[in-house]
């Protein structure tokens, strides 16, 4: 799942750069590819369409963003659940000279 939504991330920002890069600052930008009269969507409606679309971008990235951060996988969790697993574990060694699991020296 957090993969899913860092992909959506990576879509939404790279849509936001592009919208953005659109348009232009001084009320130009590709309004101003649209300035003649006979056009269906006219200058005003092309920037209110851009900038609704920029503000749509940044909040659906800001949710994201939060969203992503309370999917973050925890490592934590993945090492206690390493730890808590059936390994089988090497027994420590014993010092203990009298038990009949030590090994006794070559001559």
């Amino acid at each position: 799942m957090f993969i899913v939504v860092t992909v959506l991330i990576m879509i939404a920002a790279i849509l936001l750069a592009l919208v953005v890069l659109i348009q232009n600052g001084k009320g130009g930008g590709l309004a101003a590819n649209f300035a003649s009269q006979n056009q269906v969507m006219g200058v005003r409606r092309t920037t209110d369409f851009l900038e609704k679309a920029t503000w749509t971008l940044a909040v659906v990235l800001v949710v994201l963003c939060l969203v992503s951060s309370a999917l973050i996988p925890n490592t934590r969790t993945r090492i206690n659940t390493l730890n808590n697993s059936n390994v089988p574990t090497v027994p420590a060694n014993n010092t203990n000279a009298n038990s009949s699991n030590t090994a006794t020296p070559l001559k």
